[in-house]
């Protein structure tokens, strides 16, 4: 069996036991001390072992990716995908508007529902734009301690720092130097094996996942809100297959389905892992041996992406919010929804790429237009099952993004 095959295996046995378990003995003392103990533990280090590897190969990756690139090329590069980056994920959030308010998942919520929603949250608020002003956002982007923007998982200081120790290392022109480079390309190709390794024991690890996931959550959170992850999940089968597709074949020239037959793995592995970060190593792996793209422009591309091209998490953010406005009976303006649509925008350009990094920022915006916050508690229900949906999204994009900027670079190939 291939290795997507097997990870397929791995969550369909995973979901399947987990319901069964809920099912049979949901709530019981020993179901929680082995989703706990057992199959708990085995999701967290087969994720942590893969979140172990990240800031390494974002560093390595990046840093010899700028080094194989001339210096307009950076910049070409940095600006294609930045423009990508902002109409895909304006198109994202259009979408997810468009459908909320046009089948309103919250006006036909239960009372049971209702009551939920009413017991609150303890979700922490991410600080709203206007508390920052735009040369502070600028500025910290640019760690003064790139060794602690490591440690924090600011990923977007940590790949400004790649980017221009990855400048500095190309302009520098001394045997030091050269060696140097030989020491980061040693340290890529080390990353790239253990990944290797860890991914022999993905179906094992995202079987734990998902078993864990349901055996605690099982079917009936789903059914509650069945109508909003409805159209959580409309919209982002709709960029998914609709938008995306069209973009690999008019902006990448590529077939779309031998596209995301390409992609499987990396798809796979982001539903299982519901982290951009941690699927960063696979998408690198396969946009370079499956996508056969440009080595330079895919580390460039796929590093950066995972922090700044989250389009499902953009979408989801904007969904959510209507959706919530829509159950508490908030009116949000036409003028109301543009400004949630631009915060969502670069909310997704900003927003962590772990599990539930959008949480905090749609808090926030919840906050802004005066719609009771403790209405998150009925998303956290199935956040876990829609974290998972919305990275699948955001990680396809960044290898439809990689596609795009490949095509226009020399030492690119299509099919």
């Amino acid at each position: 069996m291939k290795q997507h095959q097997k990870m397929l295996l791995g969550i369909g046995i995973g979901t399947v036991a987990g319901i069964a378990a809920n099912l049979l003995a949901g709530g019981a003392p020993w179901l929680e001390w082995v989703v706990t103990n057992i199959t708990g533990l085995v999701g967290q280090l087969f994720l942590r072992l893969l979140l172990m590897l990240v800031v390494p190969l974002l560093f390595s990756a990046l840093v010899m990716g700028v080094c194989e690139l001339d210096l307009k090329q950076v910049g070409r590069l940095g600006l294609r995908t930045l423009g990508y980056t902002v109409v895909v994920s304006s198109i994202a959030v259009f979408i997810g508007l468009l459908l909320v308010n046009t089948l309103r998942p919250g006006d036909g919520l239960s009372d049971e529902a209702r009551a939920l929603a009413m017991k609150g949250t303890s979700v922490q608020a991410a600080p709203a734009p206007s508390s920052t002003s735009v040369p502070s956002l600028i500025a910290a982007m640019v760690p003064n301690n790139p060794v602690k923007a490591a440690a924090e998982g600011d990923m977007i200081a940590l790949i400004v720092f790649s980017l221009l120790f990855g400048l500095g290392l190309a302009l520098t022109d001394t045997p030091a130097a050269k060696r140097l480079r030989d020491t980061v390309q040693g340290l890529y190709d080390v990353m790239m094996k253990l990944i290797d390794g860890v991914l022999k024991l993905a179906p094992i690890g995202v079987g734990a996942l998902l078993f864990s996931m349901m055996a605690r959550l099982g079917m009936s959170v789903l059914m509650q809100v069945a109508s909003y992850v409805g159209v959580v999940l409309l919209a982002l089968g709709l960029h998914m297959f609709v938008v995306y597709s069209l973009s690999v074949r008019f902006l990448g020239g590529r077939n779309p389905v031998a596209f995301f037959r390409d992609c499987r793995l990396a798809i796979v592995t982001a539903f299982s892992t519901a982290s951009s970060s941690a699927t960063l190593p696979t998408a690198l792996k396969v946009a370079e041996e499956n996508l056969k793209l440009p080595r330079n422009v895919a580390r460039f591309v796929l590093t950066a992406g995972s922090a700044m091209n989250q389009n499902g998490t953009a979408l989801f953010e904007g969904v959510t919010v209507l959706f919530l406005a829509q159950v508490f009976g908030v009116q949000l303006s036409l003028p109301d929804q543009a400004v949630i649509m631009f915060i969502c925008v670069l909310a997704g350009i900003g927003t962590a790429g772990v599990p539930a990094g959008s949480i905090p920022v749609i808090a926030m915006i919840l906050g802004m237009f005066k719609i009771p916050p403790e209405g998150l508690a009925l998303v956290l229900g199935v956040d876990r099952f829609l974290d998972m949906c919305r990275t699948t999204l955001n990680v396809t994009g960044d290898l439809a993004a990689a596609v795009y900027v490949a095509r226009g670079e020399s030492g690119s190939s299509s099919s």
